[in-house]
């Protein structure tokens, strides 16, 4: 297979499928039926045309049957006033009409024929018309039934991913706060365990504190004991009173 040729079938199977798409099936069944009730009323027409053409004839042979009529009493007048020559001519004449009235006849058989089958058609195409418009009715009426679930499904599935969306927000919302809380009590005990020192110097341990209460009161003691030794060391000594006083 050509490029070209590769190229012509995917434009034919792309074009197919968006006017596919495109396609509304409740407008083809709108149409379809608009030509049904095209061809039915052509076929009423049919029989309408046959029925005048009909009517038409049986009019003819009426009035040819008359003019037979008169011609039968213009050769009986004739012929009881002794013009037989006359009496024949009438007779020839209405000899001729009788044909024309015969080859009519036959005409008008034909047409009955013609206008019977035309009625037959036009009933059972009337018949099928009218089954038709039920069912393009039904068909549309469950279109547009299907066509309101799956917008309605396609509305909720959106709905229903948008709100998936939010709960895993609020799943990792939650999660993430879970751990700064986590981590934030493992750091508070361990500051407290005194494994890791505060930078801030602010929090101490019980056991901390009381030792550097001690440990500074120890101090206390030991450098006011040093004063003291060296006021004691530095203070002049009282006068000796003479045993002779």
């Amino acid at each position: 297979m050509g490029l070209w040729q590769r190229f012509t079938m995917i434009f034919k199977a792309k074009a197919s499928k968006a006017l596919d798409k495109a396609e509304d099936p409740r407008e083809t069944l709108d149409y379809s039926y608009e030509k049904q009730l095209e061809l039915l009323q052509k076929v009423r027409r049919g029989v309408a045309d046959v029925a005048t053409s009909r009517k038409r004839i049986e009019l003819q042979m009426t009035n040819l049957g008359r003019q037979a009529d008169k011609l039968q009493e213009q050769a009986k007048a004739a012929l009881a006033g002794g013009r037989e020559d006359l009496a024949r001519e009438a007779l020839t004449r209405r000899s001729g009409l009788q044909q024309q009235i015969g080859d009519l006849h036959e005409q008008l058989v034909q047409l009955q024929e013609q206008e019977e089958k035309l009625i037959q058609a036009s009933q059972q195409l009337q018949a099928r018309v009218d089954a038709f418009r039920t069912r393009k009715e039904t068909i549309k009426a469950t279109y547009s039934a299907a066509e309101a679930q799956t917008k309605i499904s396609e509305a909720v599935t959106g709905i229903s991913n948008e709100l998936g969306d939010v709960g895993l927000a609020v799943q990792r919302a939650e999660d993430k706060t879970a751990q700064m809380q986590a981590r934030a009590g493992a750091i508070d005990e361990l500051i407290t365990s005194g494994a890791l020192d505060d930078v801030s110097g602010t929090s101490k341990d019980n056991l901390t504190v009381e030792l550097e209460r001690m440990a500074s009161s120890s101090q206390v003691d030991d450098e006011l004991a040093a004063l003291r030794a060296e006021l004691g060391s530095s203070a002049p000594r009282p006068a000796i009173e003479s045993d002779t006083q």
